[in-house]
């Protein structure tokens, strides 16, 4: 049986209030920023492109990404 993602992240687009956020279960901050774009891919801006900033619930810890709907790519926010 495959083990369940043991982390709950809070998710949201940058340039979203917080009150938009999604929480995901997933076992990575990256994991879960996927995730979020996967279900919410329309709020990318103009370049087909969306920032997400994903906190972990258990410790705080917070990163964001930018992720390209077009290839994939994801890097950290500059």
């Amino acid at each position: 049986m495959p083990k369940s993602p043991s982390r709950e992240f809070r998710v949201h687009a940058r340039h979203l209030d917080r009150h938009h956020a999604r929480l995901v279960k997933e076992a990575s901050f990256e994991a879960a920023a996927i995730a979020y774009a996967e279900h919410y891919p329309s709020v990318a801006d103009d370049n087909d492109e969306i920032s997400i900033i994903v906190q972990e619930l258990e410790s705080g810890h917070e990163h964001c990404f930018k992720i390209d709907l077009s290839t994939g790519e994801t890097a950290p926010c500059g």
